[in-house]
C-alpha cells in the first residue's frame, strides 16, 4: 500500500469524527445515558441512538459484541471535572478505583502528568466509568 502524504491526509480533511459505542441491549443504554448523563438522543434510527455533546456526536449501536471495558472508548472534556464526577455520582455512576504506582484516583479523579503539547496544558485530571453495556467512559480537564 502505498502511504505517501496525500494519502494519509484523507482522512485528516474529513468534515468529522465520531464514536462508535456497542449496546447489547440498546433501551437498557438508553435508560442510562438519560437517566445517568442526562443525555437523550438527537436522532434515533433501527438499532442506533444518535447523541451530540458541544460540536462532536457519538452513536450507541444495537450489537451481539461485547466491549470488554479495558480501555477508554469515548471521553468528554470538561472545565470542571470535580463537579462533573459530583453530579454523575449523585446519580449513581460508578467510578473506577485506580491503585497503580504513579497512577491513583482520589475520589474518583487521577492527576495525569503530561498531555498533548498541542493542547498547551502541562497535565490533565480524568476520571473513567462504565456504561451500563460494559463500554469504558472517560472525562477529562487539561491542567495549565
Amino acid at each position: 500500500m502505498d502511504t505517501d502524504t496525500d494519502d494519509r491526509s484523507l482522512l485528516a480533511g474529513a468534515r468529522s469524527a465520531a464514536t462508535r459505542l456497542p449496546a447489547q441491549d440498546l433501551e437498557r443504554a438508553r435508560r442510562f445515558y438519560a437517566e445517568k448523563l442526562g443525555l437523550e438522543p438527537v436522532d434515533e434510527r433501527p438499532g442506533g441512538l444518535l447523541y451530540r455533546c458541544g460540536h462532536s456526536e457519538f452513536a450507541v449501536f444495537r450489537s451481539a459484541g461485547v466491549s470488554p471495558g479495558t480501555f477508554t472508548q469515548m471521553g468528554w472534556q470538561v472545565d470542571d471535572i470535580e463537579a462533573v464526577v459530583a453530579e454523575l455520582q449523585g446519580r449513581g455512576v460508578v467510578f473506577e478505583s485506580i491503585d497503580l504506582p504513579g497512577f491513583r484516583t482520589r475520589g474518583g479523579i487521577a492527576e495525569i502528568e503530561g498531555n498533548y503539547p498541542s493542547k498547551g496544558a502541562s497535565g490533565e485530571r480524568g476520571a473513567w466509568f462504565r456504561d451500563s453495556e460494559g463500554n469504558m467512559l472517560g472525562i477529562g480537564q487539561p491542567v495549565t
